[in-house]
Order: C-alpha cells, then sequence, then structure tokens
C-alpha cells in the first residue's frame, strides 16, 4: 500500500534513537521492498527482531505439481476437499495446493484452529475470505476480516489466523508483491477517479499490540530452497514474541478491502475482463465479477463471447449467486474453473441465447489470469470432475 502511516510510538526522525521509559533502546526494523528502491516500513521492537534461539525444518504441505497435460479445461470442487466435521485445522499448514506455476500458488483451506505465527519469505499474499470470519493477527497490528475479504499480506510479514468457527479461504500466494493494478494509480500512487475503488474502502490494520512474554514461540517461515527454484519450510523458535513492536511509519503494511466494495465497470456491449481486475502481481492478475447491470445496447449479447486465452490460464473461483455462462456445467459455489491456454472457451450451450435481454447479473466470483501455464496441484488432482471438459458437447465421442 502505497501511502505513509504512522502508528504508535515512533522517535521524530528516523534511525536515531529511541528510548523506552526506562531508557534503553528500542530495536529498529526496516522492512522494505526491491532492494531498499521502493516502499518501505520502520517498526520499533522492544526486542532483537532476528534473534533465533532454535531452528528445524518444516515439512510442507504436497507442494507436487504435475502438468495440465493432456490439455483440459477442469473444474474443480474445492467444497470437496474438506469434511463438515474436520477439526483443528489451520489457515496456514491445513492449506492444500490447487494450481501453480513460477509466479504464483494457489490453495483452499478450511480452517477452525488458530494458525502458528508465520511468515512468507517468497512473496505476497491475498488472502480471500469465502465464508467465515477470522482475525489477522499481524506484527503491524489486527484486521478482523469476513465473508468477501481480501487481506493482503506483505513479503515477510509476521501473522497468524485466529478463525471465528469456521473460516474458508482462498489463497493467492505470489512470488512477487501484489497490489492495484497501475493504471489506476497516478504517479504518486494514489487511486485515481476512474479506479473502481479507492482509499476510503480499505480498511487497515488496529495499533500493534505488544506481547511482551519471554517464553519462546515458534515463526513458521515459507522461503526459497529445495532446489530447481523450489520452496520449503523452516521453523524458528525466537526467546520473545514477535508482536512486540511498540510504533511503526511507512507505506508497507498489510491491508482488508471487500468485493463488495467494488464498483463495476459496465458498458452497451460486453466490457472485457480487465475492467474487472482488482489486483495485480507479477505474470499474473485478480479479477473479481460482482453483481451488476449488463450490457444495455439494444442486440446486446451479456454473456461472454467465446475467446481464446492466448497469452493466459484463466482460473475462475466461484463464490455466490447465479452464473450465466456457467449454466448447465455443474459449476456452483466452492466450484474453480480452469480455462488453459490454447483453448477457446465461453458460455455452456444454451447461455449464450438465453442471456439476451438479461438487465443484470447476480454473481460473485474470483478470477486469477496467469501469463504462464498453471500445473495442477494435489488438490486439483483430488477435486477434478473429470468431466467439464465435455460440458459444451454432449460427452466423449
Amino acid at each position: 500500500m502505497p501511502f505513509y502511516r504512522a502508528v504508535g510510538e515512533i522517535p521524530p526522525k528516523r534511525h536515531t534513537q529511541h528510548r523506552t521509559p526506562t531508557g534503553s533502546l528500542y530495536y529498529e526494523e526496516l522492512m522494505g521492498e526491491e532492494g531498499f528502491s521502493s516502499n518501505s516500513s520502520l517498526l520499533y521492537h522492544v526486542n532483537i527482531p532476528s534473534a533465533v534461539v532454535e531452528y528445524r525444518a518444516w515439512e510442507l504441505p504436497d507442494q507436487s505439481l504435475i502438468p495440465n497435460h493432456p490439455l483440459l479445461p477442469r473444474h474443480l470442487s474445492t467444497h470437496k476437499l474438506f469434511e463438515e466435521d474436520d477439526s483443528g485445522v489451520d489457515a496456514v499448514t491445513g492449506r492444500r495446493l490447487l494450481l501453480g506455476n513460477g509466479d504464483v500458488r494457489i490453495s483452499y483451506v478450511v480452517a477452525d484452529a488458530p494458525s502458528p505465527l508465520y511468515r512468507n519469505g517468497i512473496g505476497d499474499e491475498c488472502l480471500f475470505v469465502e465464508e467465515g470470519g477470522a482475525s489477522v493477527e499481524t506484527v503491524f497490528g489486527d484486521l478482523e476480516v469476513a465473508s468477501g475479504d481480501y487481506v493482503i499480506v506483505p513479503r515477510a510479514t509476521t501473522f497468524r489466523v485466529v478463525p471465528r468457527g469456521r473460516v474458508r479461504i482462498y489463497v493467492i500466494e505470489a512470488n512477487s508483491h501484489i497490489g492495484p493494478p497501475k493504471r489506476y494509480l497516478s504517479r504518486f500512487g494514489q487511486l485515481l477517479e476512474h479506479a473502481p475503488y479507492c482509499e476510503r474502502d480499505l480498511r487497515l490494520t488496529t495499533d500493534p499490540r505488544v506481547v511482551t512474554t519471554d517464553e519462546p514461540v515458534d515463526v513458521y517461515i515459507k522461503h526459497r530452497g529445495n532446489g530447481g527454484g523450489g520452496i520449503a519450510g523452516t521453523v524458528h523458535t525466537v526467546p520473545h514474541h514477535p508482536f512486540d513492536v511498540v510504533g511503526w511509519d511507512g507505506g508497507l503494511y498489510p491491508y482488508v478491502f471487500n468485493v463488495r466494495d467494488f464498483e463495476p465497470i459496465t458498458g452497451r456491449v460486453h466490457q472485457p475482463p480487465p475492467v474487472h481486475q482488482v489486483f495485480e502481481g507479477h505474470n499474473f492478475v485478480i479479477c473479481n465479477f460482482v453483481p451488476r447491470k449488463v450490457d444495455y445496447h439494444p442486440l446486446a449479447i451479456p454473456v461472454p463471447y467465446y475467446h481464446s486465452n492466448v497469452d493466459s490460464d484463466e482460473v475462475m473461483f466461484y463464490v455466490a449467486g447465479d452464473y450465466e455462462a456457467r449454466k448447465g456445467s455443474g459449476i456452483g459455489p466452492g466450484s474453480i474453473s480452469l480455462h488453459p491456454g490454447g483453448h477457446a472457451h465461453g458460455p455452456q450451450p444454451g447461455a449464450y441465447e438465453k442471456a439476451i435481454g438479461a438487465e443484470f447479473f447476480d454473481e460473485l466470483a474470483v478470477m486469477v489470469d496467469t501469463f504462464r501455464p498453471l500445473d495442477l496441484g494435489e488438490a486439483a488432482r483430488a477435486s477434478d470432475d473429470g468431466v467439464y471438459a465435455y460440458s459444451w458437447t454432449q460427452g466423449p465421442q
């Protein structure tokens, strides 16, 4: 997030002495992007933030990926991945990998237990709350989240997720940073008038909670490693709780945006997917489709035209409503459709004609378009219905 905030107790000038009431020094930590050349924040800790007393390997959940070969469009059913009576699952170690490539990994989890303290050292995370609620506790302060919220967590932020009951979370992990589309921003970083949301729509953290316990705690870290550009996990046991920040300032911090605050851009004829964009990372974009008035040209066909993703794979996560273009395909809330580059796709048979005359679509979905092919994770292999590719015909010939 590009705009400056100052929270809690900070000294008048950066990189100068900041003392506790008893006269000892607070420890300043610079958290910055792109090698001191982009957004950053300064955090003031009670204890040394780099202290470690023990470490061990964290065996990550299955991160294996296999090519989408033979090339097929696919329907994945995320609601089949977790049983209703599953308990003790947390939003960090319980994630199941659906899709991934060298730029982004997409996972799903249904959690009811607090997660361990966690830090993603590879890239930013976007947590989309499908259903339920949670507290996202961070070193910057806390965020209360519920259905429809996107939580943007910058790389290397220490945080944990504490569910309120059961919470369903769709997780987008980048190998880069995630932020608003550049075309929505001024050269100074302010959201422009033509953007479909503005700074007023963003929810920011509370003041940080200063936890001063001297009991060691574990921090789970996801990081680069394991050879060949893979990922690995390590647990650092630290001597003091990392939530010991008395104040911070800067332009890098987590925030929340609710999908229902997105103002849809509509037109007389069908608008292309970029008008639905909400965030972007390196080599991928995140879009959302919200309830909206649809095309109002007298001869308009409101559902999408058939299209080939020449440069991208398209992943649509269906959250709620009645998705007109997919009627008859078996897709519903909790479904994911994967339409890979090289395959033309569009409305299911009959949807093209039935949409004529429609004035409003009641649908809610989150779309990720990637510019490198996506491979299939274990959760995709476990939840693929195996027949979606035939949904534009009568079945295998």
